[in-house]
């Protein structure tokens, strides 16, 4: 029996309630065997000093699944060191596991509009099916790629604002998991 296995990249800076919601909804909805959460070295669209260490971004994503035998983690990108792209982590991916694997790659709606400027996208499309899933204000647009798209409730939570709170000592309980919000303070993140 063939596995279906989302992949849900990002910075994770920190992950979040968002992030762990979109892993949840594609996997029942999708009826994936896992989600696996795959942390970005450096992300193409963003800059390496403006995003805290690989190893604190892989430790929360860590703690933050902890538990759930539906979500597990790769260190894939992280081990790189270098630039992470798409293509590059779906081959590993589908080197990794049977050859009747179903792979699914999950983005934001966001996101979807934009992946024909993804690095090796006619490639990344033979090797996995993309899904997107909406954001709070967001409307989607046509997309050059052909996208599954699916409806969740929003949470309107981002790792950008859980960056202020943290500067502004604001609470952040009931936005991420409390083991990561203790780990951010422990290790005096964000500040």
């Amino acid at each position: 029996m063939n596995k279906k296995i989302g992949i849900l990249g990002g910075t994770f800076d920190p992950i979040h309630f968002g992030h762990l919601s979109i892993a949840q909804a594609a996997s029942v909805k999708l009826k994936l065997d896992k989600v696996i959460f795959v942390p970005a070295y450096i992300p193409p669209h963003k800059k390496k000093n403006k995003i805290v260490s690989s190893k604190a971004r892989l430790d929360m994503v860590q703690l933050a699944i902890e538990g759930n035998k539906y979500f597990a983690l790769s260190n894939f990108e992280i081990k790189k060191c270098d630039t992470s792209y798409s293509v590059e982590t779906a081959e590993y991916f589908k080197k990794s596991y049977p050859k009747d694997t179903k792979f699914y790659f999950i983005v934001g709606e966001d996101t979807a509009a934009q992946l024909h400027t993804w690095k090796k996208i006619d490639e990344l499309k033979e090797i996995v099916s993309f899904v997107s899933v909406n954001r709070l204000g967001y409307k989607a647009k046509q997309t050059q790629v052909k996208v599954r798209s699916i409806v969740m409730p929003n949470l309107e939570i981002s790792s950008s604002y859980l960056r202020q709170c943290v500067k502004q000592d604001k609470p952040l309980r009931y936005l991420m998991p409390e083991k990561v919000i203790n780990y951010i303070k422990k290790n005096k993140l964000y500040q």
